[in-house]
């Protein structure tokens, strides 16, 4: 047989050398709105460090942080002797090493430790971009408004607050999860968690992404390695006090403090702190997820209970094909799973992410940080026109901004959030495969 040509003919009887295909790091290049994200990243690097030299730091958290490290380094392996000024310890294992981390660079001083976030802040700001360029949903100038929040920029330079972190590792996650390395960002994924657990909130959608990208082997096996992080992390804690361990970093049912939420101010506390007002909000939360699954992220695939379907028809076939054919052909067979669209991953795990804000009980300043920087991607995935997305996103920031937040804001930020919400259901799912649909269909037919 001929040797397969590697080069192309032209009409003059020339030989020209064939086009290698460009990788996606040239096509990101190649892509006029990175300049302008790069001025940007840099532009917020300087004002970053301009807040941290002029704009007065006021500890909430840091003290308490310091000496939940200072216990556990100090040989304290029971979670619940692990305390602090503003109460007990509440978050895994990851937080703890992580500060710990911080604790030995800094000292526990916080002008240095405020340097070290200002470098995570431009870090995550960086990874935010990025996930923003290969999805290419804004236009240019709508990317400032990733760099517009002045509580975010307070969350990160002038609180230190480890749900930087969380969000940081989650946002890497997100990078991994975009070039298909399911398993890595899986472990990423499970060390932001081990920070704080507000990672969970993404946690429905990412499951629904990972049973439409690899069969339920690969769903375990990736699964499994996020399970043995956590207990790698943990393990000095639930070789000694298990119980304490678990039901301290892992408490989903703790009672915010009325007075420092910033939505739900409307609702009297007697109300807000009851059971049965957390169970009417689980399932909401719930309720919202299973419609959004079913109706519009499993849209293609005839649904959620037809994609559960399909995986278990496909993992008896596996489990045929294992049994009466070759490894090679076995090995063929799990090749065939259709890879997913940068578009179609971010926007499921940011509104999944955005349904259960909606429907938190609590949310604190801190937890700005929890959405903030889905925001503008999930307004431009909304047919609302551009002034109603602008208007939308400075009313959410405002909200976030009044201290102490009141019925008014909370009632405006419960507005504006059913708003986004309501846009994002209304919008026209995409296809979320990155094959062509017509083509797809020329080759079935």
């Amino acid at each position: 047989m001929a040797r397969q040509a590697t080069a192309v003919r032209s009409s003059g009887g020339v030989r020209k050398p064939a086009r290698r295909p460009e990788s996606s790091i040239q096509k990101l290049l190649k892509n006029p709105k990175v300049p302008f994200a790069v001025a940007l990243l840099f532009a917020d690097a300087v004002l970053v460090f301009l807040i941290i030299a002029y704009v007065p730091y006021t500890k909430i958290d840091w003290d308490a942080y310091m000496s939940q490290v200072s216990g556990f380094l100090g040989g304290e392996r029971d979670y619940s002797k692990l305390k602090g000024d503003t109460g007990p310890l509440v978050y895994p294992a990851g937080f703890l090493y992580i500060y710990s981390a911080i604790q030995y660079i800094t000292g526990g001083e916080v002008y240095p430790a405020q340097i070290l976030f200002g470098f995570l802040y431009v870090v995550n700001l960086g990874l935010v971009l990025f996930i923003y360029l290969k999805t290419d949903v804004l236009p240019w100038w709508a990317l400032c408004l990733l760099s517009m929040s002045k509580r975010v920029h307070s969350i990160f330079v002038l609180r230190l607050f480890n749900d930087c972190f969380a969000t940081t590792l989650l946002h890497a996650a997100m990078v991994l999860f975009l070039y298909k390395k399911w398993h890595l960002g899986l472990i990423i994924f499970s060390g932001a968690v081990s920070v704080k657990m507000n990672v969970l909130l993404y946690a429905p959608p990412l499951l629904i992404l990972l049973l439409k990208a690899m069969d339920i082997f690969g769903v375990i096996t990736s699964l499994a390695g996020a399970a043995l992080v956590q207990i790698l992390l943990g393990l000095p804690f639930i070789l000694s006090h298990p119980m304490a361990y678990v039901s301290r970093a892992f408490n989903l049912g703790r009672v915010f403090i009325h007075f420092w939420s910033v939505n739900f101010k409307f609702v009297p506390e007697p109300v807000f702190i009851s059971r049965g007002f957390a169970l009417f909000l689980l399932a909401a939360h719930l309720i919202l997820l299973a419609i959004f699954a079913h109706y519009r992220w499993c849209r293609h695939e005839g649904g959620m209970f037809s994609l559960l379907h399909s995986r278990l028809v496909q993992l008896k076939l596996k489990i045929g094909y294992l049994s009466s054919f070759p490894l090679k052909q076995f090995n063929n067979f799990n090749s065939n799973f259709r890879i997913l669209t940068t578009e179609h991953i971010v926007t499921t795990m940011f509104i999944g992410n955005f349904i259960g804000i909606v429907c938190a009980r609590s949310l604190h300043y801190q937890f700005y940080s929890w959405y903030f920087y889905s925001l503008p991607y999930l307004l431009w995935r909304t047919p609302f026109p551009v002034w109603l997305r602008l208007i939308l996103f400075a009313a959410v920031e405002i909200c976030w901004n009044i201290y102490p937040s009141n019925i008014y804001s909370s009632l405006l930020l419960l507005a504006a959030h059913l708003t986004i919400l309501r846009g994002l259901w209304s919008a026209q799912p995409d296809y979320p495969y990155t094959d062509n649909k017509s083509a797809n269909f020329r080759k079935d037919s």
